[in-house]
């Protein structure tokens, strides 16, 4: 049940709220006062018919989920990852995609795990799209529907997702790529060390180049030391001059690398303006498994080397019940609680409240949230510090979207049962 009944219509005013300094300009790890007019569902000033006396509770702007697999989600029941590695997710995903991801079960997946991100105040989301023929025909259109299905309640993106191996400059990546260009998307690889991973690097910013478009890799999904295509990456951005926004994810073999090589890459990532994302959850789950024996690491990437050298850092979803990831529910105040325990956020910088909305809609272009005659798209929650904030779910979370408080019924597992039946 919701914490407090918000007016229907009309302009109202939320006074003794609070929010992260850093969304006021201000510095420090605390919080600062705020109130809020909503008139017309925009957030305005002047007057208000009513005011409602929040009691200190804590206000965030909706989320931005920067990096998802919207195409691989829930599909868990049918597809198990077998013993928790990477590659078998990698084996199983593969052979999910080619006996069942039709448009009709691609979609139904994907309109489940939108439901759960809507209910649970997202309003951005970038999703990768498995691109390997003859996948690509059928997600890239869908996804256009799917897109134009939610607009008003969640702003998407997708962002092609292709190995190294398959990079080419003509064939079926170049199909690709005009894919990724006719519905105005991302184009994208993943890259890890092959002995030519510097020319494919520099093709798919070629190709991106000559189509207008941003680039989005999955990076160094590992903790081997010597998977080090961050800085080829880096590298490849500055000599080529590629001007285009460049974002790289999960970046986890950082954290095993010697301190000197690591610092060197992070240099280059700064000067070349890439942005980061991670993707704790999934790397906790996936890195460092081996059976009958503890994990000694964590996998998150070196996200404070990052921020103290101004590297843009989001933080994401990543994969939803699939073999990358058996949990998870597109929720970024989850994903928010489990970096800051993970990443020990805490005792540290005061702006990582922005790394799951301000920062990803920058780096991802998404519309921006937040000032006067916006939208006004907040979440309230029934917190007044930190400690009250992590130590709970927040299940009884207040959604605004356009000034009025959402249905945040969650959808129930049980509706793809049927797509699971079988199998």
């Amino acid at each position: 049940m919701d914490f407090v009944t918000l007016p229907e219509a009309g302009r109202f005013r939320l006074k003794n709220l609070r929010t992260p300094a850093c969304y006021l300009g201000q510095p420090g790890t605390g919080f600062a006062p705020l109130s809020l007019t909503v008139a017309d569902g925009r957030l305005a000033d002047g007057p208000a018919d009513a005011t409602l006396d929040m009691k200190g509770a804590i206000v965030l702007p909706c989320g931005v989920d920067m990096h998802t697999h919207l195409d691989k989600g829930h599909i868990w029941p049918r597809a198990a990852n077998p013993d928790g590695s990477f590659m078998g997710a990698l084996t199983t995903v593969a052979g999910d995609r080619a006996a069942n991801w039709s448009a009709d079960d691609v979609r139904r997946r994907m309109e489940f795990s939108l439901k759960c991100a809507f209910a649970h105040g997202t309003r951005a989301v970038r999703t990768h799209l498995d691109s390997i023929a003859p996948q690509d025909d059928i997600s890239w259109p869908l996804f256009d529907e799917v897109r134009a299905d939610w607009r008003g309640r969640i702003e998407l993106q997708a962002a092609a997702l292709v190995a190294a191996d398959n990079v080419t400059e003509d064939g079926a990546y170049a199909h690709t790529a005009d894919l990724v260009k006719r519905f105005d998307g991302v184009l994208g690889a993943v890259t890890y060390p092959i002995p030519d991973i510097a020319r494919r690097v520099e093709t798919v910013l070629k190709l991106a180049s000559a189509r207008g478009l941003p680039v989005d890799f999955h990076v160094d999904e590992t903790l081997d030391p010597t998977s080090a295509t961050l800085r080829v990456i880096a590298e490849t951005v500055l000599k080529t001059g590629f001007d285009a926004p460049v974002v790289v994810g999960h970046c986890c073999s950082l954290s095993t690398q010697d301190p000197a090589e690591a610092d060197h890459t992070l240099d280059l990532v700064a000067e070349a303006g890439i942005a980061v994302v991670s993707l704790p959850m999934c790397n906790l789950y996936l890195q460092d498994r081996q059976p009958g024996r503890t994990p000694r690491y964590r996998g998150i990437t070196l996200v404070h080397e990052m921020a103290a050298r101004g590297i843009p850092v989001s933080f994401a979803s990543d994969n939803t019940r699939d073999p990358f990831y058996a949990y998870g529910d597109m929720d970024l105040v989850e994903v928010l609680r489990e970096a800051t325990r993970i990443g020990h956020l805490d005792h540290s910088r005061g702006d990582w409240a922005f790394s799951v909305n301000r920062t990803p809609a920058d780096v991802c272009g998404f519309a921006p949230c937040g000032k006067l005659g916006e939208p006004a798209d907040f979440i309230l929650f029934n917190a007044r510090s930190w400690t009250e904030f992590f130590a709970r779910p927040q299940s009884d979370r207040v959604v605004v979207r356009g000034g009025r408080a959402i249905d945040r019924t969650l959808p129930a597992h049980a509706e793809l049962d049927d797509l699971m039946e079988g199998k």
